[in-house]
């Protein structure tokens, strides 16, 4: 299997079926969230996004990002910013334990029989500047900046066809398989950013690409939001994790050389024997100058 036929196969394996026990229980936590948000409020607009709306949904990690906007006028959940994001919280737990994200309520199970486990489901409350369309403001929950100008439909459009799905998908998962802890939009935006002028190229060169990037200018990768870019400067949620994606990256690729493509993207099944080969031979060929068998008898 060549490098490509590899990475293919590492995206099939990670592809989760429309009718997968996954997606019934991410639509099933759906319906109910939206049921709860309308029983307790006329009329939120809600939207669904995360990586379904984004097609970058992989079994190692996918999620269903659901918005409660209010319009500019409307204060049935609060006159401020802050006021709705508790509010919205406090009608989730009802039936949810709720952890305040930056942006987002990431709802996990009371349910005894799946007590406290993740349901890929997190709420977005916020308000849209102007009537009941467009451009949103979110209240941040961390960080200095207490408010947040972005759109939501800007940012599916911005990663759903930037033609480079596939490389975000295997990023994903590296992600998850180094525990590298880069936040899943800021991770999307800098493959995005960085293949902006490789999409022709193979799968494999793109991966080359970022990992090389990663790997020797990770001080200077910046993110900004597509939705806001002048405002909404990303790179401060990239400050921490800098180190680990630097380390992360000269690791993927020394296993590349050294173990082949199945192995740094741990394809679950045996080594291709095909690649085993080719590893040994470039192996083989590092060495320099092997003893040669008639050596002593010239």
């Amino acid at each position: 299997m060549t490098a490509d036929e590899i990475l293919a196969k590492v995206l099939e394996d990670q592809t989760l079926r429309n009718d997968s026990a996954e997606m019934n229980a991410i639509r099933t936590t759906r319906q109910a969230v939206e049921a709860l948000l309308r029983s307790a409020y006329d009329a939120p607009t809600i939207r669904y996004g995360g990586s379904k709306a984004k097609n970058t949904m992989i079994g190692a990690s996918y999620d269903l990002d659901m918005t409660c906007y209010f319009a500019r006028d409307d204060n049935q959940a609060g006159k401020t910013l802050e006021e709705i994001y508790n509010a919205v919280a406090s009608v989730l737990e009802k039936n949810y334990f709720v952890e305040r994200k930056r942006s987002a309520l990431r709802l996990t199970s009371k349910d005894p029989a799946h007590y406290k486990i993740y349901l890929h489901v997190d709420v977005v409350p916020g308000r849209f500047i102007d009537g009941e369309d467009g451009d949103i403001f979110l209240h941040q929950n961390e960080g200095d900046k207490h408010l947040l100008k972005t759109n939501l439909d800007v940012h599916i459009k911005h990663i759903r066809e930037s033609g480079v799905t596939d490389a975000i998908k295997l990023f994903k998962l590296w992600n998850v398989l180094n525990a590298v802890k880069v936040k899943t939009f800021v991770l999307e935006l800098l493959v995005v950013d960085l293949l902006k002028y490789h999409k022709a190229k193979s799968l494999s060169e793109q991966v080359l690409i970022i990992l090389q990037a990663f790997s020797d200018n990770v001080d200077e990768l910046s993110v900004k939001d597509p939705a806001n870019p002048i405002g909404n400067d990303l790179s401060d949620r990239l400050d921490a994790v800098r180190p680990s994606l630097q380390a992360a990256a000269i690791q993927t690729l020394s296993l590349i050389e050294k173990s082949g493509w199945a192995t740094a993207f741990k394809l679950p099944e045996e080594q291709t024997q095909a690649e085993k080969v080719k590893v040994l031979q470039k192996a083989a060929a590092s060495v320099a100058s092997p003893t040669k068998p008639w050596w002593f008898n010239e």
